[in-house]
């Protein structure tokens, strides 16, 4: 892989960008060679990011999942899908335990879910009750935990044809800081059906939650993911998707609460002819940790897929981290692929990880292609703004609210935008910025 400077200017922030080109293509889509599909250590510096190389991630087709808690050892951060990560402040989530108070009013996390909609069905499933563990495949010790300490997975249908309305809210509320919690919620549309799915974590908890989402044949579906805990609060989570033949799906992760939140998203593909999206907007503050990873499977040949995750920074130890693999397989020709992450840095101290991975195991695609970006204000900008009567705070806030505004536009739920909108305010509020 060879890597080629650009600039590029994101909401008035001046970044430096590095594309990822790959050569060994040709016009007929021949297969790349062994060398030129070779992965190139590489890494991606911006403002505040690390200039750690990626080694000894190996392919993510090799990588181990199941659902045996012994295939998963308690990580010592050594492991490359553990180095960026607090292990310290996970003690609580990382240990076999069941969740605080199960099956009392005593228990840590309380559901509330939206009911009465026409087409939507409610009940739950044990384990080994399908759909449950189907989708989801269990790829560290967190979620292998998460899956053996939950009893009970909420499960939701959307049947056939049906065209729900109004989104189906989940709201999880922990009950007690440090207090364990196990979850696992099962998300399934029939073909031809039509939904919004909102869940919403608050309060504090150690919290060890999976998704799984199986998205039928022609179907439209969108999942909207809110962190927004309190600053005690520990979130660890794998939200797997499956998406079907013609069908579109697209998943929105914000995060702006929570001491430490590790989310790892992934999808792949049942049949040809889907399109898939994955958004993610986060805002760390002073001490906190927010890690999204993400991982697109093409498995299956003639779909699409664009990531696209956003953060913003600022604070002394605040802590960003982004990792996003991709995975072209030899069976996936006519792939269309697209994968960036932008940071903006607002203070010193403040520190963003982005580490974009693409491996193409066919030459025979329509395109793929990833960039990772990290930066501080263009002064430039900065300036011309107020040049024309804006004071220097609001010209920030407008910078900050342009660029991360792209990614709230795309969970189109009205109020619920205009919530993360008035959140992120009161964000800027707290830096002075």
């Amino acid at each position: 892989m060879t890597n080629t400077p650009s600039k590029e200017d994101v909401a008035g922030v001046d970044v430096g960008e590095r594309r990822i080109s790959i050569p060994g293509f040709t016009e007929e889509g021949e297969n790349l060679s062994k060398e030129t599909n070779a992965a190139d250590e590489h890494s991606h510096g911006g403002v505040g990011e690390s200039e750690e190389v990626t080694s000894g991630a190996g392919s993510r087709a090799k990588r181990h999942t199941g659902y045996d808690p012994a295939g998963f050892p308690e990580p010592s951060g050594t492991e490359e899908e553990w180095r960026f990560t607090p292990l310290k402040k996970l003690a609580g989530v990382l240990s076999d335990q069941p969740t605080h108070g199960a099956g009392t009013d005593q228990e840590s996390v309380d559901y509330q879910v939206s009911e009465g909609q026409q087409g939507v069905e409610i009940s739950t499933l044990t384990d080994g009750q399908s759909p449950r563990g189907s989708v989801l495949q269990p790829a560290d010790r967190a979620a292998v935990l998460g899956y053996k300490n939950t009893e009970q997975a909420l499960y939701v249908k959307i049947t056939e044809g049906a065209e729900v309305t109004e989104p189906v809210r989940i709201t999880i509320t922990g009950t007690a800081a440090g207090a364990r919690a196990n979850s696992h919620i099962v998300l399934e549309t029939e073909p031809n059906a039509k939904a919004v799915f909102v869940i919403d974590h608050r309060g504090s908890a150690d919290f060890n939650g999976n998704l799984e989402v199986k998205v039928g044949e022609g179907s439209t579906v969108n999942v909207v993911s809110l962190q927004r805990w309190n600053d005690d609060a520990v979130h660890v989570g794998q939200h797997d998707a499956e998406v079907g033949k013609d069908a579109s799906y697209k998943h929105v992760a914000v995060s702006l609460g929570g001491e430490v939140v590790r989310l790892n998203t992934n999808f792949r593909y049942a049949a040809e002819g889907a399109e898939a999206e994955m958004y993610g907007l986060y805002f760390a503050d002073a001490g906190q940790h927010i890690e999204h990873r993400t991982f697109v499977d093409h498995n299956s040949p003639r779909n699409t897929s664009n990531v696209l995750y956003k953060g913003a920074l600022q604070g002394s130890s605040a802590r960003t981290v982004w990792i996003g693999d991709v995975l072209i397989r030899k069976a996936a020709e006519g792939t269309d692929s697209y994968e960036k992450n932008q940071n903006l840095v607002l203070t010193d101290g403040a520190r963003a990880d982005s580490v974009p991975n693409l491996e193409i195991e066919t030459g025979v695609i329509e395109g793929a292609g990833h960039a990772s970006s990290t930066g501080r204000f263009d002064d430039e900008h900065l300036f011309y703004l107020m040049s024309r009567g804006i004071p220097e705070k609001i010209a920030r806030q407008l910078v900050v609210r342009g660029f991360l505004n792209e990614v709230v536009q795309k969970i189109q739920v009205p109020s619920i935008e205009e919530s993360i909108s008035e959140e992120l305010e009161r964000e800027l509020e707290i830096s002075g910025n």
